[in-house]
């Protein structure tokens, strides 16, 4: 009882049903801060515990993004049930061991060779933890990690497929796939912010002020509310594998002064993140392709000076946005000497997303954080409801930076790495 009463002091309300259900898929949609990743993190972590056959595989799109995502709140939930001399953990490469069980085994959609070649070394492989599965945007890829979950397992065990995420676009496969089923063997729940125990009057205010500044956004990072289609600002866009390396050499042939390179830089901190985009434009076929992104909350100047430093773009000419000049002086000062002031004036906006308009844009899988803005980079609403010509605030980071690398691109820098 002692151990029950402590379990539902860490859990809160909002999720029994989860918490219980034994079916073959566990599906939680919801905005942000409605506790589904740490609510999830602890049921694997005491389930593990209680089930010491079983093991898990942890799956995000891209390896490099679990450590500050699952791997951390998994970690928080062995602190938060006392329970670290019992587990050994390492970060490189990742992996938790349960001393008396089975293991985690944490796994990205961009090794396709490391994901299908899983083998437990005791127990069975019963529980995959799909996170951010919005990122999956093959119903094929998730098929595939679905299968990875077979064979007979002991006896109180049971395979079960967990899928966290944000929801976005409404006519992901997601929403057909189990939203709209009606299956006993699926489990679905929408939660958000007011479930909550946790969020102080700070936290909660700034859902409130996004109710009424922002409605559409607050439906769906605040309520967890399904996104729409309607009104997106860019359509003309694909998502799929390319290398640099081969778009160099086909250009170099045909026509090398048609290809130029361009990153722009979004300035955040504590409740924005920081983001950089990284682009090559191919001016004679119209073409932007995005190849790699920075996306990160909390970051000092010099943070994101060693981040691109490490990303290997500290030599590249970059446009970051004007407003923020002193920071822009900070990176020159520390390194980045090919930092620029973003041009602004009367509808820059309008003009810059009018010529991307006239690109088709091809987008990295890996860049994940890119993919899901321009999944719901939409016109904002006037009062009636009617589509105005200005971009709806919110997750646009990625949309603004991709705005200012594209400063000088007509007449820019060749490719310089």
């Amino acid at each position: 009882m002692e151990q029950n009463l402590r379990l539902s002091k860490l859990v809160g309300g909002g999720y029994d049903g989860f918490w219980n259900f034994k079916g073959r898929y566990r599906v939680v949609k919801g905005g942000r801060a409605s506790k589904k990743s740490r609510t999830a993190a602890l049921w694997f972590v005491y389930n593990m515990m209680e089930f010491p056959a079983a093991n898990l595989l942890v799956v995000r799109k891209t390896y490099n993004s679990l450590k500050n995502s699952c791997f951390s709140e998994l970690k928080w939930a062995i602190d938060s049930l006392k329970a670290g001399r019992l587990w050994k953990v390492k970060t490189s490469p990742l992996e938790m061991n349960y001393l008396k069980g089975g293991n985690v085994y944490f796994r990205g959609l961009d090794d396709s060779i490391k994901l299908t070649s899983i083998t437990a070394d005791k127990g069975k492989l019963c529980w995959i933890w799909i996170e951010e599965a919005f990122e999956i945007s093959s119903e094929e890829d998730f098929n595939t990690l679905d299968e990875t979950v077979r064979g007979k397992v002991g006896r109180g065990l049971f395979k079960q497929a967990t899928l966290t995420f944000n929801p976005w676009n409404e006519n992901h496969w997601l929403k057909k796939r189990f939203f709209d089923a009606r299956d006993d063997d699926i489990f679905t729940l929408t939660t958000d912010y007011t479930c909550n125990e946790w969020l102080d009057e700070a936290d909660k205010a700034l859902f409130e002020r996004m109710k009424k500044t922002n409605p559409r956004r607050y439906r769906v990072a605040g309520l967890g509310e399904w996104g729409v289609l309607d009104g997106l600002v860019f359509e003309d866009w694909e998502e799929r594998h390319f290398s640099i390396e081969e778009i160099k050499r086909k250009k170099g042939v045909l026509n090398p002064r048609s290809l130029k390179s361009a990153f722009g830089l979004d300035f955040g901190y504590t409740n924005d993140p920081t983001a950089l985009c990284c682009m090559m434009v191919d001016a004679a076929d119209k073409t932007i392709y995005v190849f790699d992104e920075l996306y990160e909350f909390g970051c000092s100047n010099r943070d994101i000076y060693e981040k691109i430093r490490a990303l290997g773009y500290g030599k590249e000419r970059i446009y970051a946005d004007s407003a923020e000049p002193k920071s822009i002086d900070e990176l020159y000062s520390l390194g980045l000497s090919g930092i620029r002031k973003a041009r602004k004036g009367k509808d820059s906006v309008n003009h810059g997303i009018q010529f991307i308009k006239g690109h088709k844009l091809v987008i990295l899988p890996k860049c994940v954080n890119f993919l899901r803005e321009i999944s719901a980079y939409s016109w904002a609403e006037n009062a009636s409801g009617a589509r105005t010509n200005t971009p709806s605030g919110g997750y646009d980071h990625l949309m603004d930076a991709m705005r200012y690398g594209l400063t000088e691109v007509c007449d820019g820098e060749r490719w310089g790495f």
